[in-house]
């Protein structure tokens, strides 16, 4: 944390020299001495936060500003559904075309699990699937591009486990697309820090990263499908300043978690926290913005106010 912290002390004077070039008004960078510089952070962890798993890095290089149960493997519920979309778009092929199966419906309403409100039948291609799966969370569209993608779910889910493998996740096992507890509550599992991980990865791809920082997605009625409107389920990107993405996940084994990115300053921070609450989306929200909060918390206020 010493070096990172020497890093993005370099970054905030970066930030202040750009200020400085726009306006006359502004003070000197060489007048801004570093030990004017809010070094270290005025407290040692965010406060506040209540998930017993969770991790805050920076989003360039992934180094670690702060972790709780950084390495211990619990249920991630449909954070899995990252993992899903990058298989796919690894693959790529994203303007093919797949009719929704009705084993991808039926499997959805035998787990209980959330939909796009796909039909069977319907006709869409990669890209609107990926939509469906990430915004509203819908285990359907996770079946339909496993069962198209694998093929089949049990190819899929190998795909994603080697996937995992190749990417250091040691702490990780998938055995469903969505993260549904299928065969049980525990059967998908992860870390906070092989999600941050992964995170770093899947947002390194600007087709995954357009996709989780949409608000929301419409899909007019054509001739192979009906109208849609996915609407995302992350609250932090409407309402944290510089959010971005990335996804929600919530089972009753797994409680309320989110994946999450943002940059503010030009600064991107990226982070987790899994089970904040048995129930409560808002406290996943909250523990977020506890994080990024701490985290930003030297950048802003080393930034002049204009």
């Amino acid at each position: 944390m010493r070096i990172f912290a020497r890093l993005l002390q370099v970054a905030v004077a970066g930030v202040l020299v750009v200020a400085a070039g726009h306006g006359a008004a502004a003070a000197p960078a060489a007048s801004v001495a570093h030990s004017q510089l809010p070094w270290p952070w005025s407290t040692p962890e965010p406060d506040g936060v209540r998930a017993p798993g969770a991790e805050l890095a920076d989003g360039i290089t992934g180094t670690v500003l702060w972790s709780r149960g950084a390495n211990d493997p619990v249920p991630i519920a449909s954070i899995t559904k990252v993992m899903t979309a990058l298989v796919v778009i690894n693959v790529g092929d994203l303007d093919r075309t797949i009719a929704v199966p009705q084993e991808s419906i039926a499997y959805s309403a035998e787990h209980n699990g959330s939909t796009a409100g796909l039909v069977p039948g319907e006709v869409l291609t990669t890209r609107q699937l990926l939509y469906a799966m990430m915004l509203p969370s819908g285990c359907d569209a996770a079946h339909t591009l496993a069962q198209a993608y694998g093929p089949g779910q049990d190819g899929f889910i190998a795909k994603m486990n080697d996937t995992a493998r190749r990417m250091g996740m040691a702490g990780t096992h998938f055995t469903d697309p969505s993260g549904l507890p299928a065969p049980t509550d525990h059967s998908t599992f992860s870390t906070p820090a092989d999600l941050v991980t992964l995170g770093l990865r899947a947002m390194s791809l600007p087709v995954f990263r357009d996709i989780v920082g949409s608000p929301s997605y419409h899909l007019p009625a054509g001739p192979g499908n009906r109208e849609h409107l996915w609407q995302t389920t992350n609250l932090l990107l409407n309402d944290y300043p510089g959010a971005v993405g990335i996804k929600t996940g919530y089972t009753d084994a797994a409680g309320t978690c989110l994946l999450f990115e943002t940059v503010r300053a030009g600064i991107p921070l990226i982070g987790v926290v899994l089970h904040s609450s048995p129930d409560s989306e808002i406290a996943a929200k909250g523990d977020a913005e506890r994080m990024l909060n701490w985290g930003y918390g030297p950048i802003l206020s080393a930034l002049p106010v204009s």
